[in-house]
This record gives structure tokens, C-alpha cells and sequence, in this order.
């Protein structure tokens, strides 16, 4: 049984695990220096940085389970925009990752729709995110989902840039009547 929660305090450790193994599972291979990587992962999926992460109110995290099992999370920014962006009222979808395992069951689908309708429901009107330019089944992935290139970013792990590609999707607004 899929099973998406809200992650609360006591998740947090779930969360830095959950964060590093997937970011060096789907982002690993693109970095060619594994020091960068390791000084990376340290730094932006430790315990603490997760928690001050959860404790800034701007942050929403989420938890996809499977059979009680948690397999995957994202992290939205609310009221968080881009120079980019056509749309005050907007979203960062800032991670979303499924353990690779999981992948093939197809659950990336029925989270990005879940945390669509989250957003839509808290009367934004716009969701964003960026992805490496080379990771191409993500960028597969979120066209397939009518998500629309709108620019460029450039995405630092130790130092060294990585080329993103900015994407947004126009939501439709849940009404409040």
C-alpha cells in the first residue's frame, strides 16, 4: 500500500538518509570529483541542515511509503519564485526522490500529482523547479507532465557549476468558495 505523508520532526533523520542516498543515486554519476560529492552530501543532507530545513516554515517535506516503508521524499518552498518565473504565487519543487529501487513501480507519478494538488490547494497558482541538464529521464519526466522550460540556472556541489534547466507548470487554483 502507497502511503504519502506529511514528515515531522521526528522524521528527520529519515529525511538526511533518504536525501542522501538518492541524490548520490540519481546525481552521483554526473560528478566527476567523489570528494565534491562526499563535502556535498555532508553538508546539505546532515542531520542538522535537515532539521533547520524542517524548522523553517517556508518548507513543507513529504514522505512516500510503501508498505510502511519509506522510499522516497520531496521538499516544497512555498511563496518561493524565480527571476524566471511568470507568476507571484508560485512553488519550488525543490527535491523530489524515489530510492532507485522503487523507481520502476512508477510512485514518482502519483507524487508529483499528490504535491500538486497540495500546492494548488494552498492557493498558488504555479509550480517550479530546476533539473540538470543532463539527467534527461527527469527532464522526460516532468515534460511528460506539461511542465515548461522557462531558463537556466546554475546549481553549485563544492564549488563546481552544474548547468540546470528551469522548469514551471501553471496549476489550476483550487477555489476557496
Amino acid at each position: 500500500m502507497i502511503e504519502i505523508k506529511t514528515a515531522k520532526e521526528a522524521n528527520t533523520e529519515i529525511l538526511a538518509l533518504l536525501g542522501t542516498i538518492t541524490y548520490v543515486e540519481s546525481h552521483g554519476h554526473f560528478i566527476d570529483n567523489k570528494m565534491d560529492l562526499d563535502e556535498y552530501i555532508k553538508d546539505a543532507f546532515s542531520v542538522s541542515k535537515t532539521r533547520i530545513d524542517m524548522n523553517n516554515q517556508k518548507n513543507v517535506f513529504y514522505i512516500i511509503y510503501i508498505d510502511e516503508l519509506p522510499v522516497g521524499y520531496a521538499k516544497l518552498v512555498l511563496n518561493s519564485g524565480h527571476k524566471n518565473m511568470t507568476s507571484k504565487k508560485s512553488c519550488k519543487l525543490e527535491r523530489i526522490y524515489i530510492l532507485q529501487h522503487f523507481i520502476p513501480l512508477k510512485i514518482g507519478q502519483q507524487f508529483l500529482t499528490f504535491l500538486e494538488e497540495i500546492v494548488s490547494n494552498q492557493q498558488l497558482d504555479m509550480m517550479w523547479l530546476s533539473v540538470y541538464k543532463e539527467n534527461k529521464r527527469a527532464i522526460r519526466f516532468y515534460q511528460r507532465n506539461e511542465y515548461k522550460e522557462v531558463g537556466k540556472s546554475t546549481f553549485l556541489v563544492n564549488g563546481i557549476g552544474y548547468e540546470n534547466i528551469v522548469f514551471e507548470k501553471k496549476l489550476i487554483r483550487k477555489s476557496t468558495a
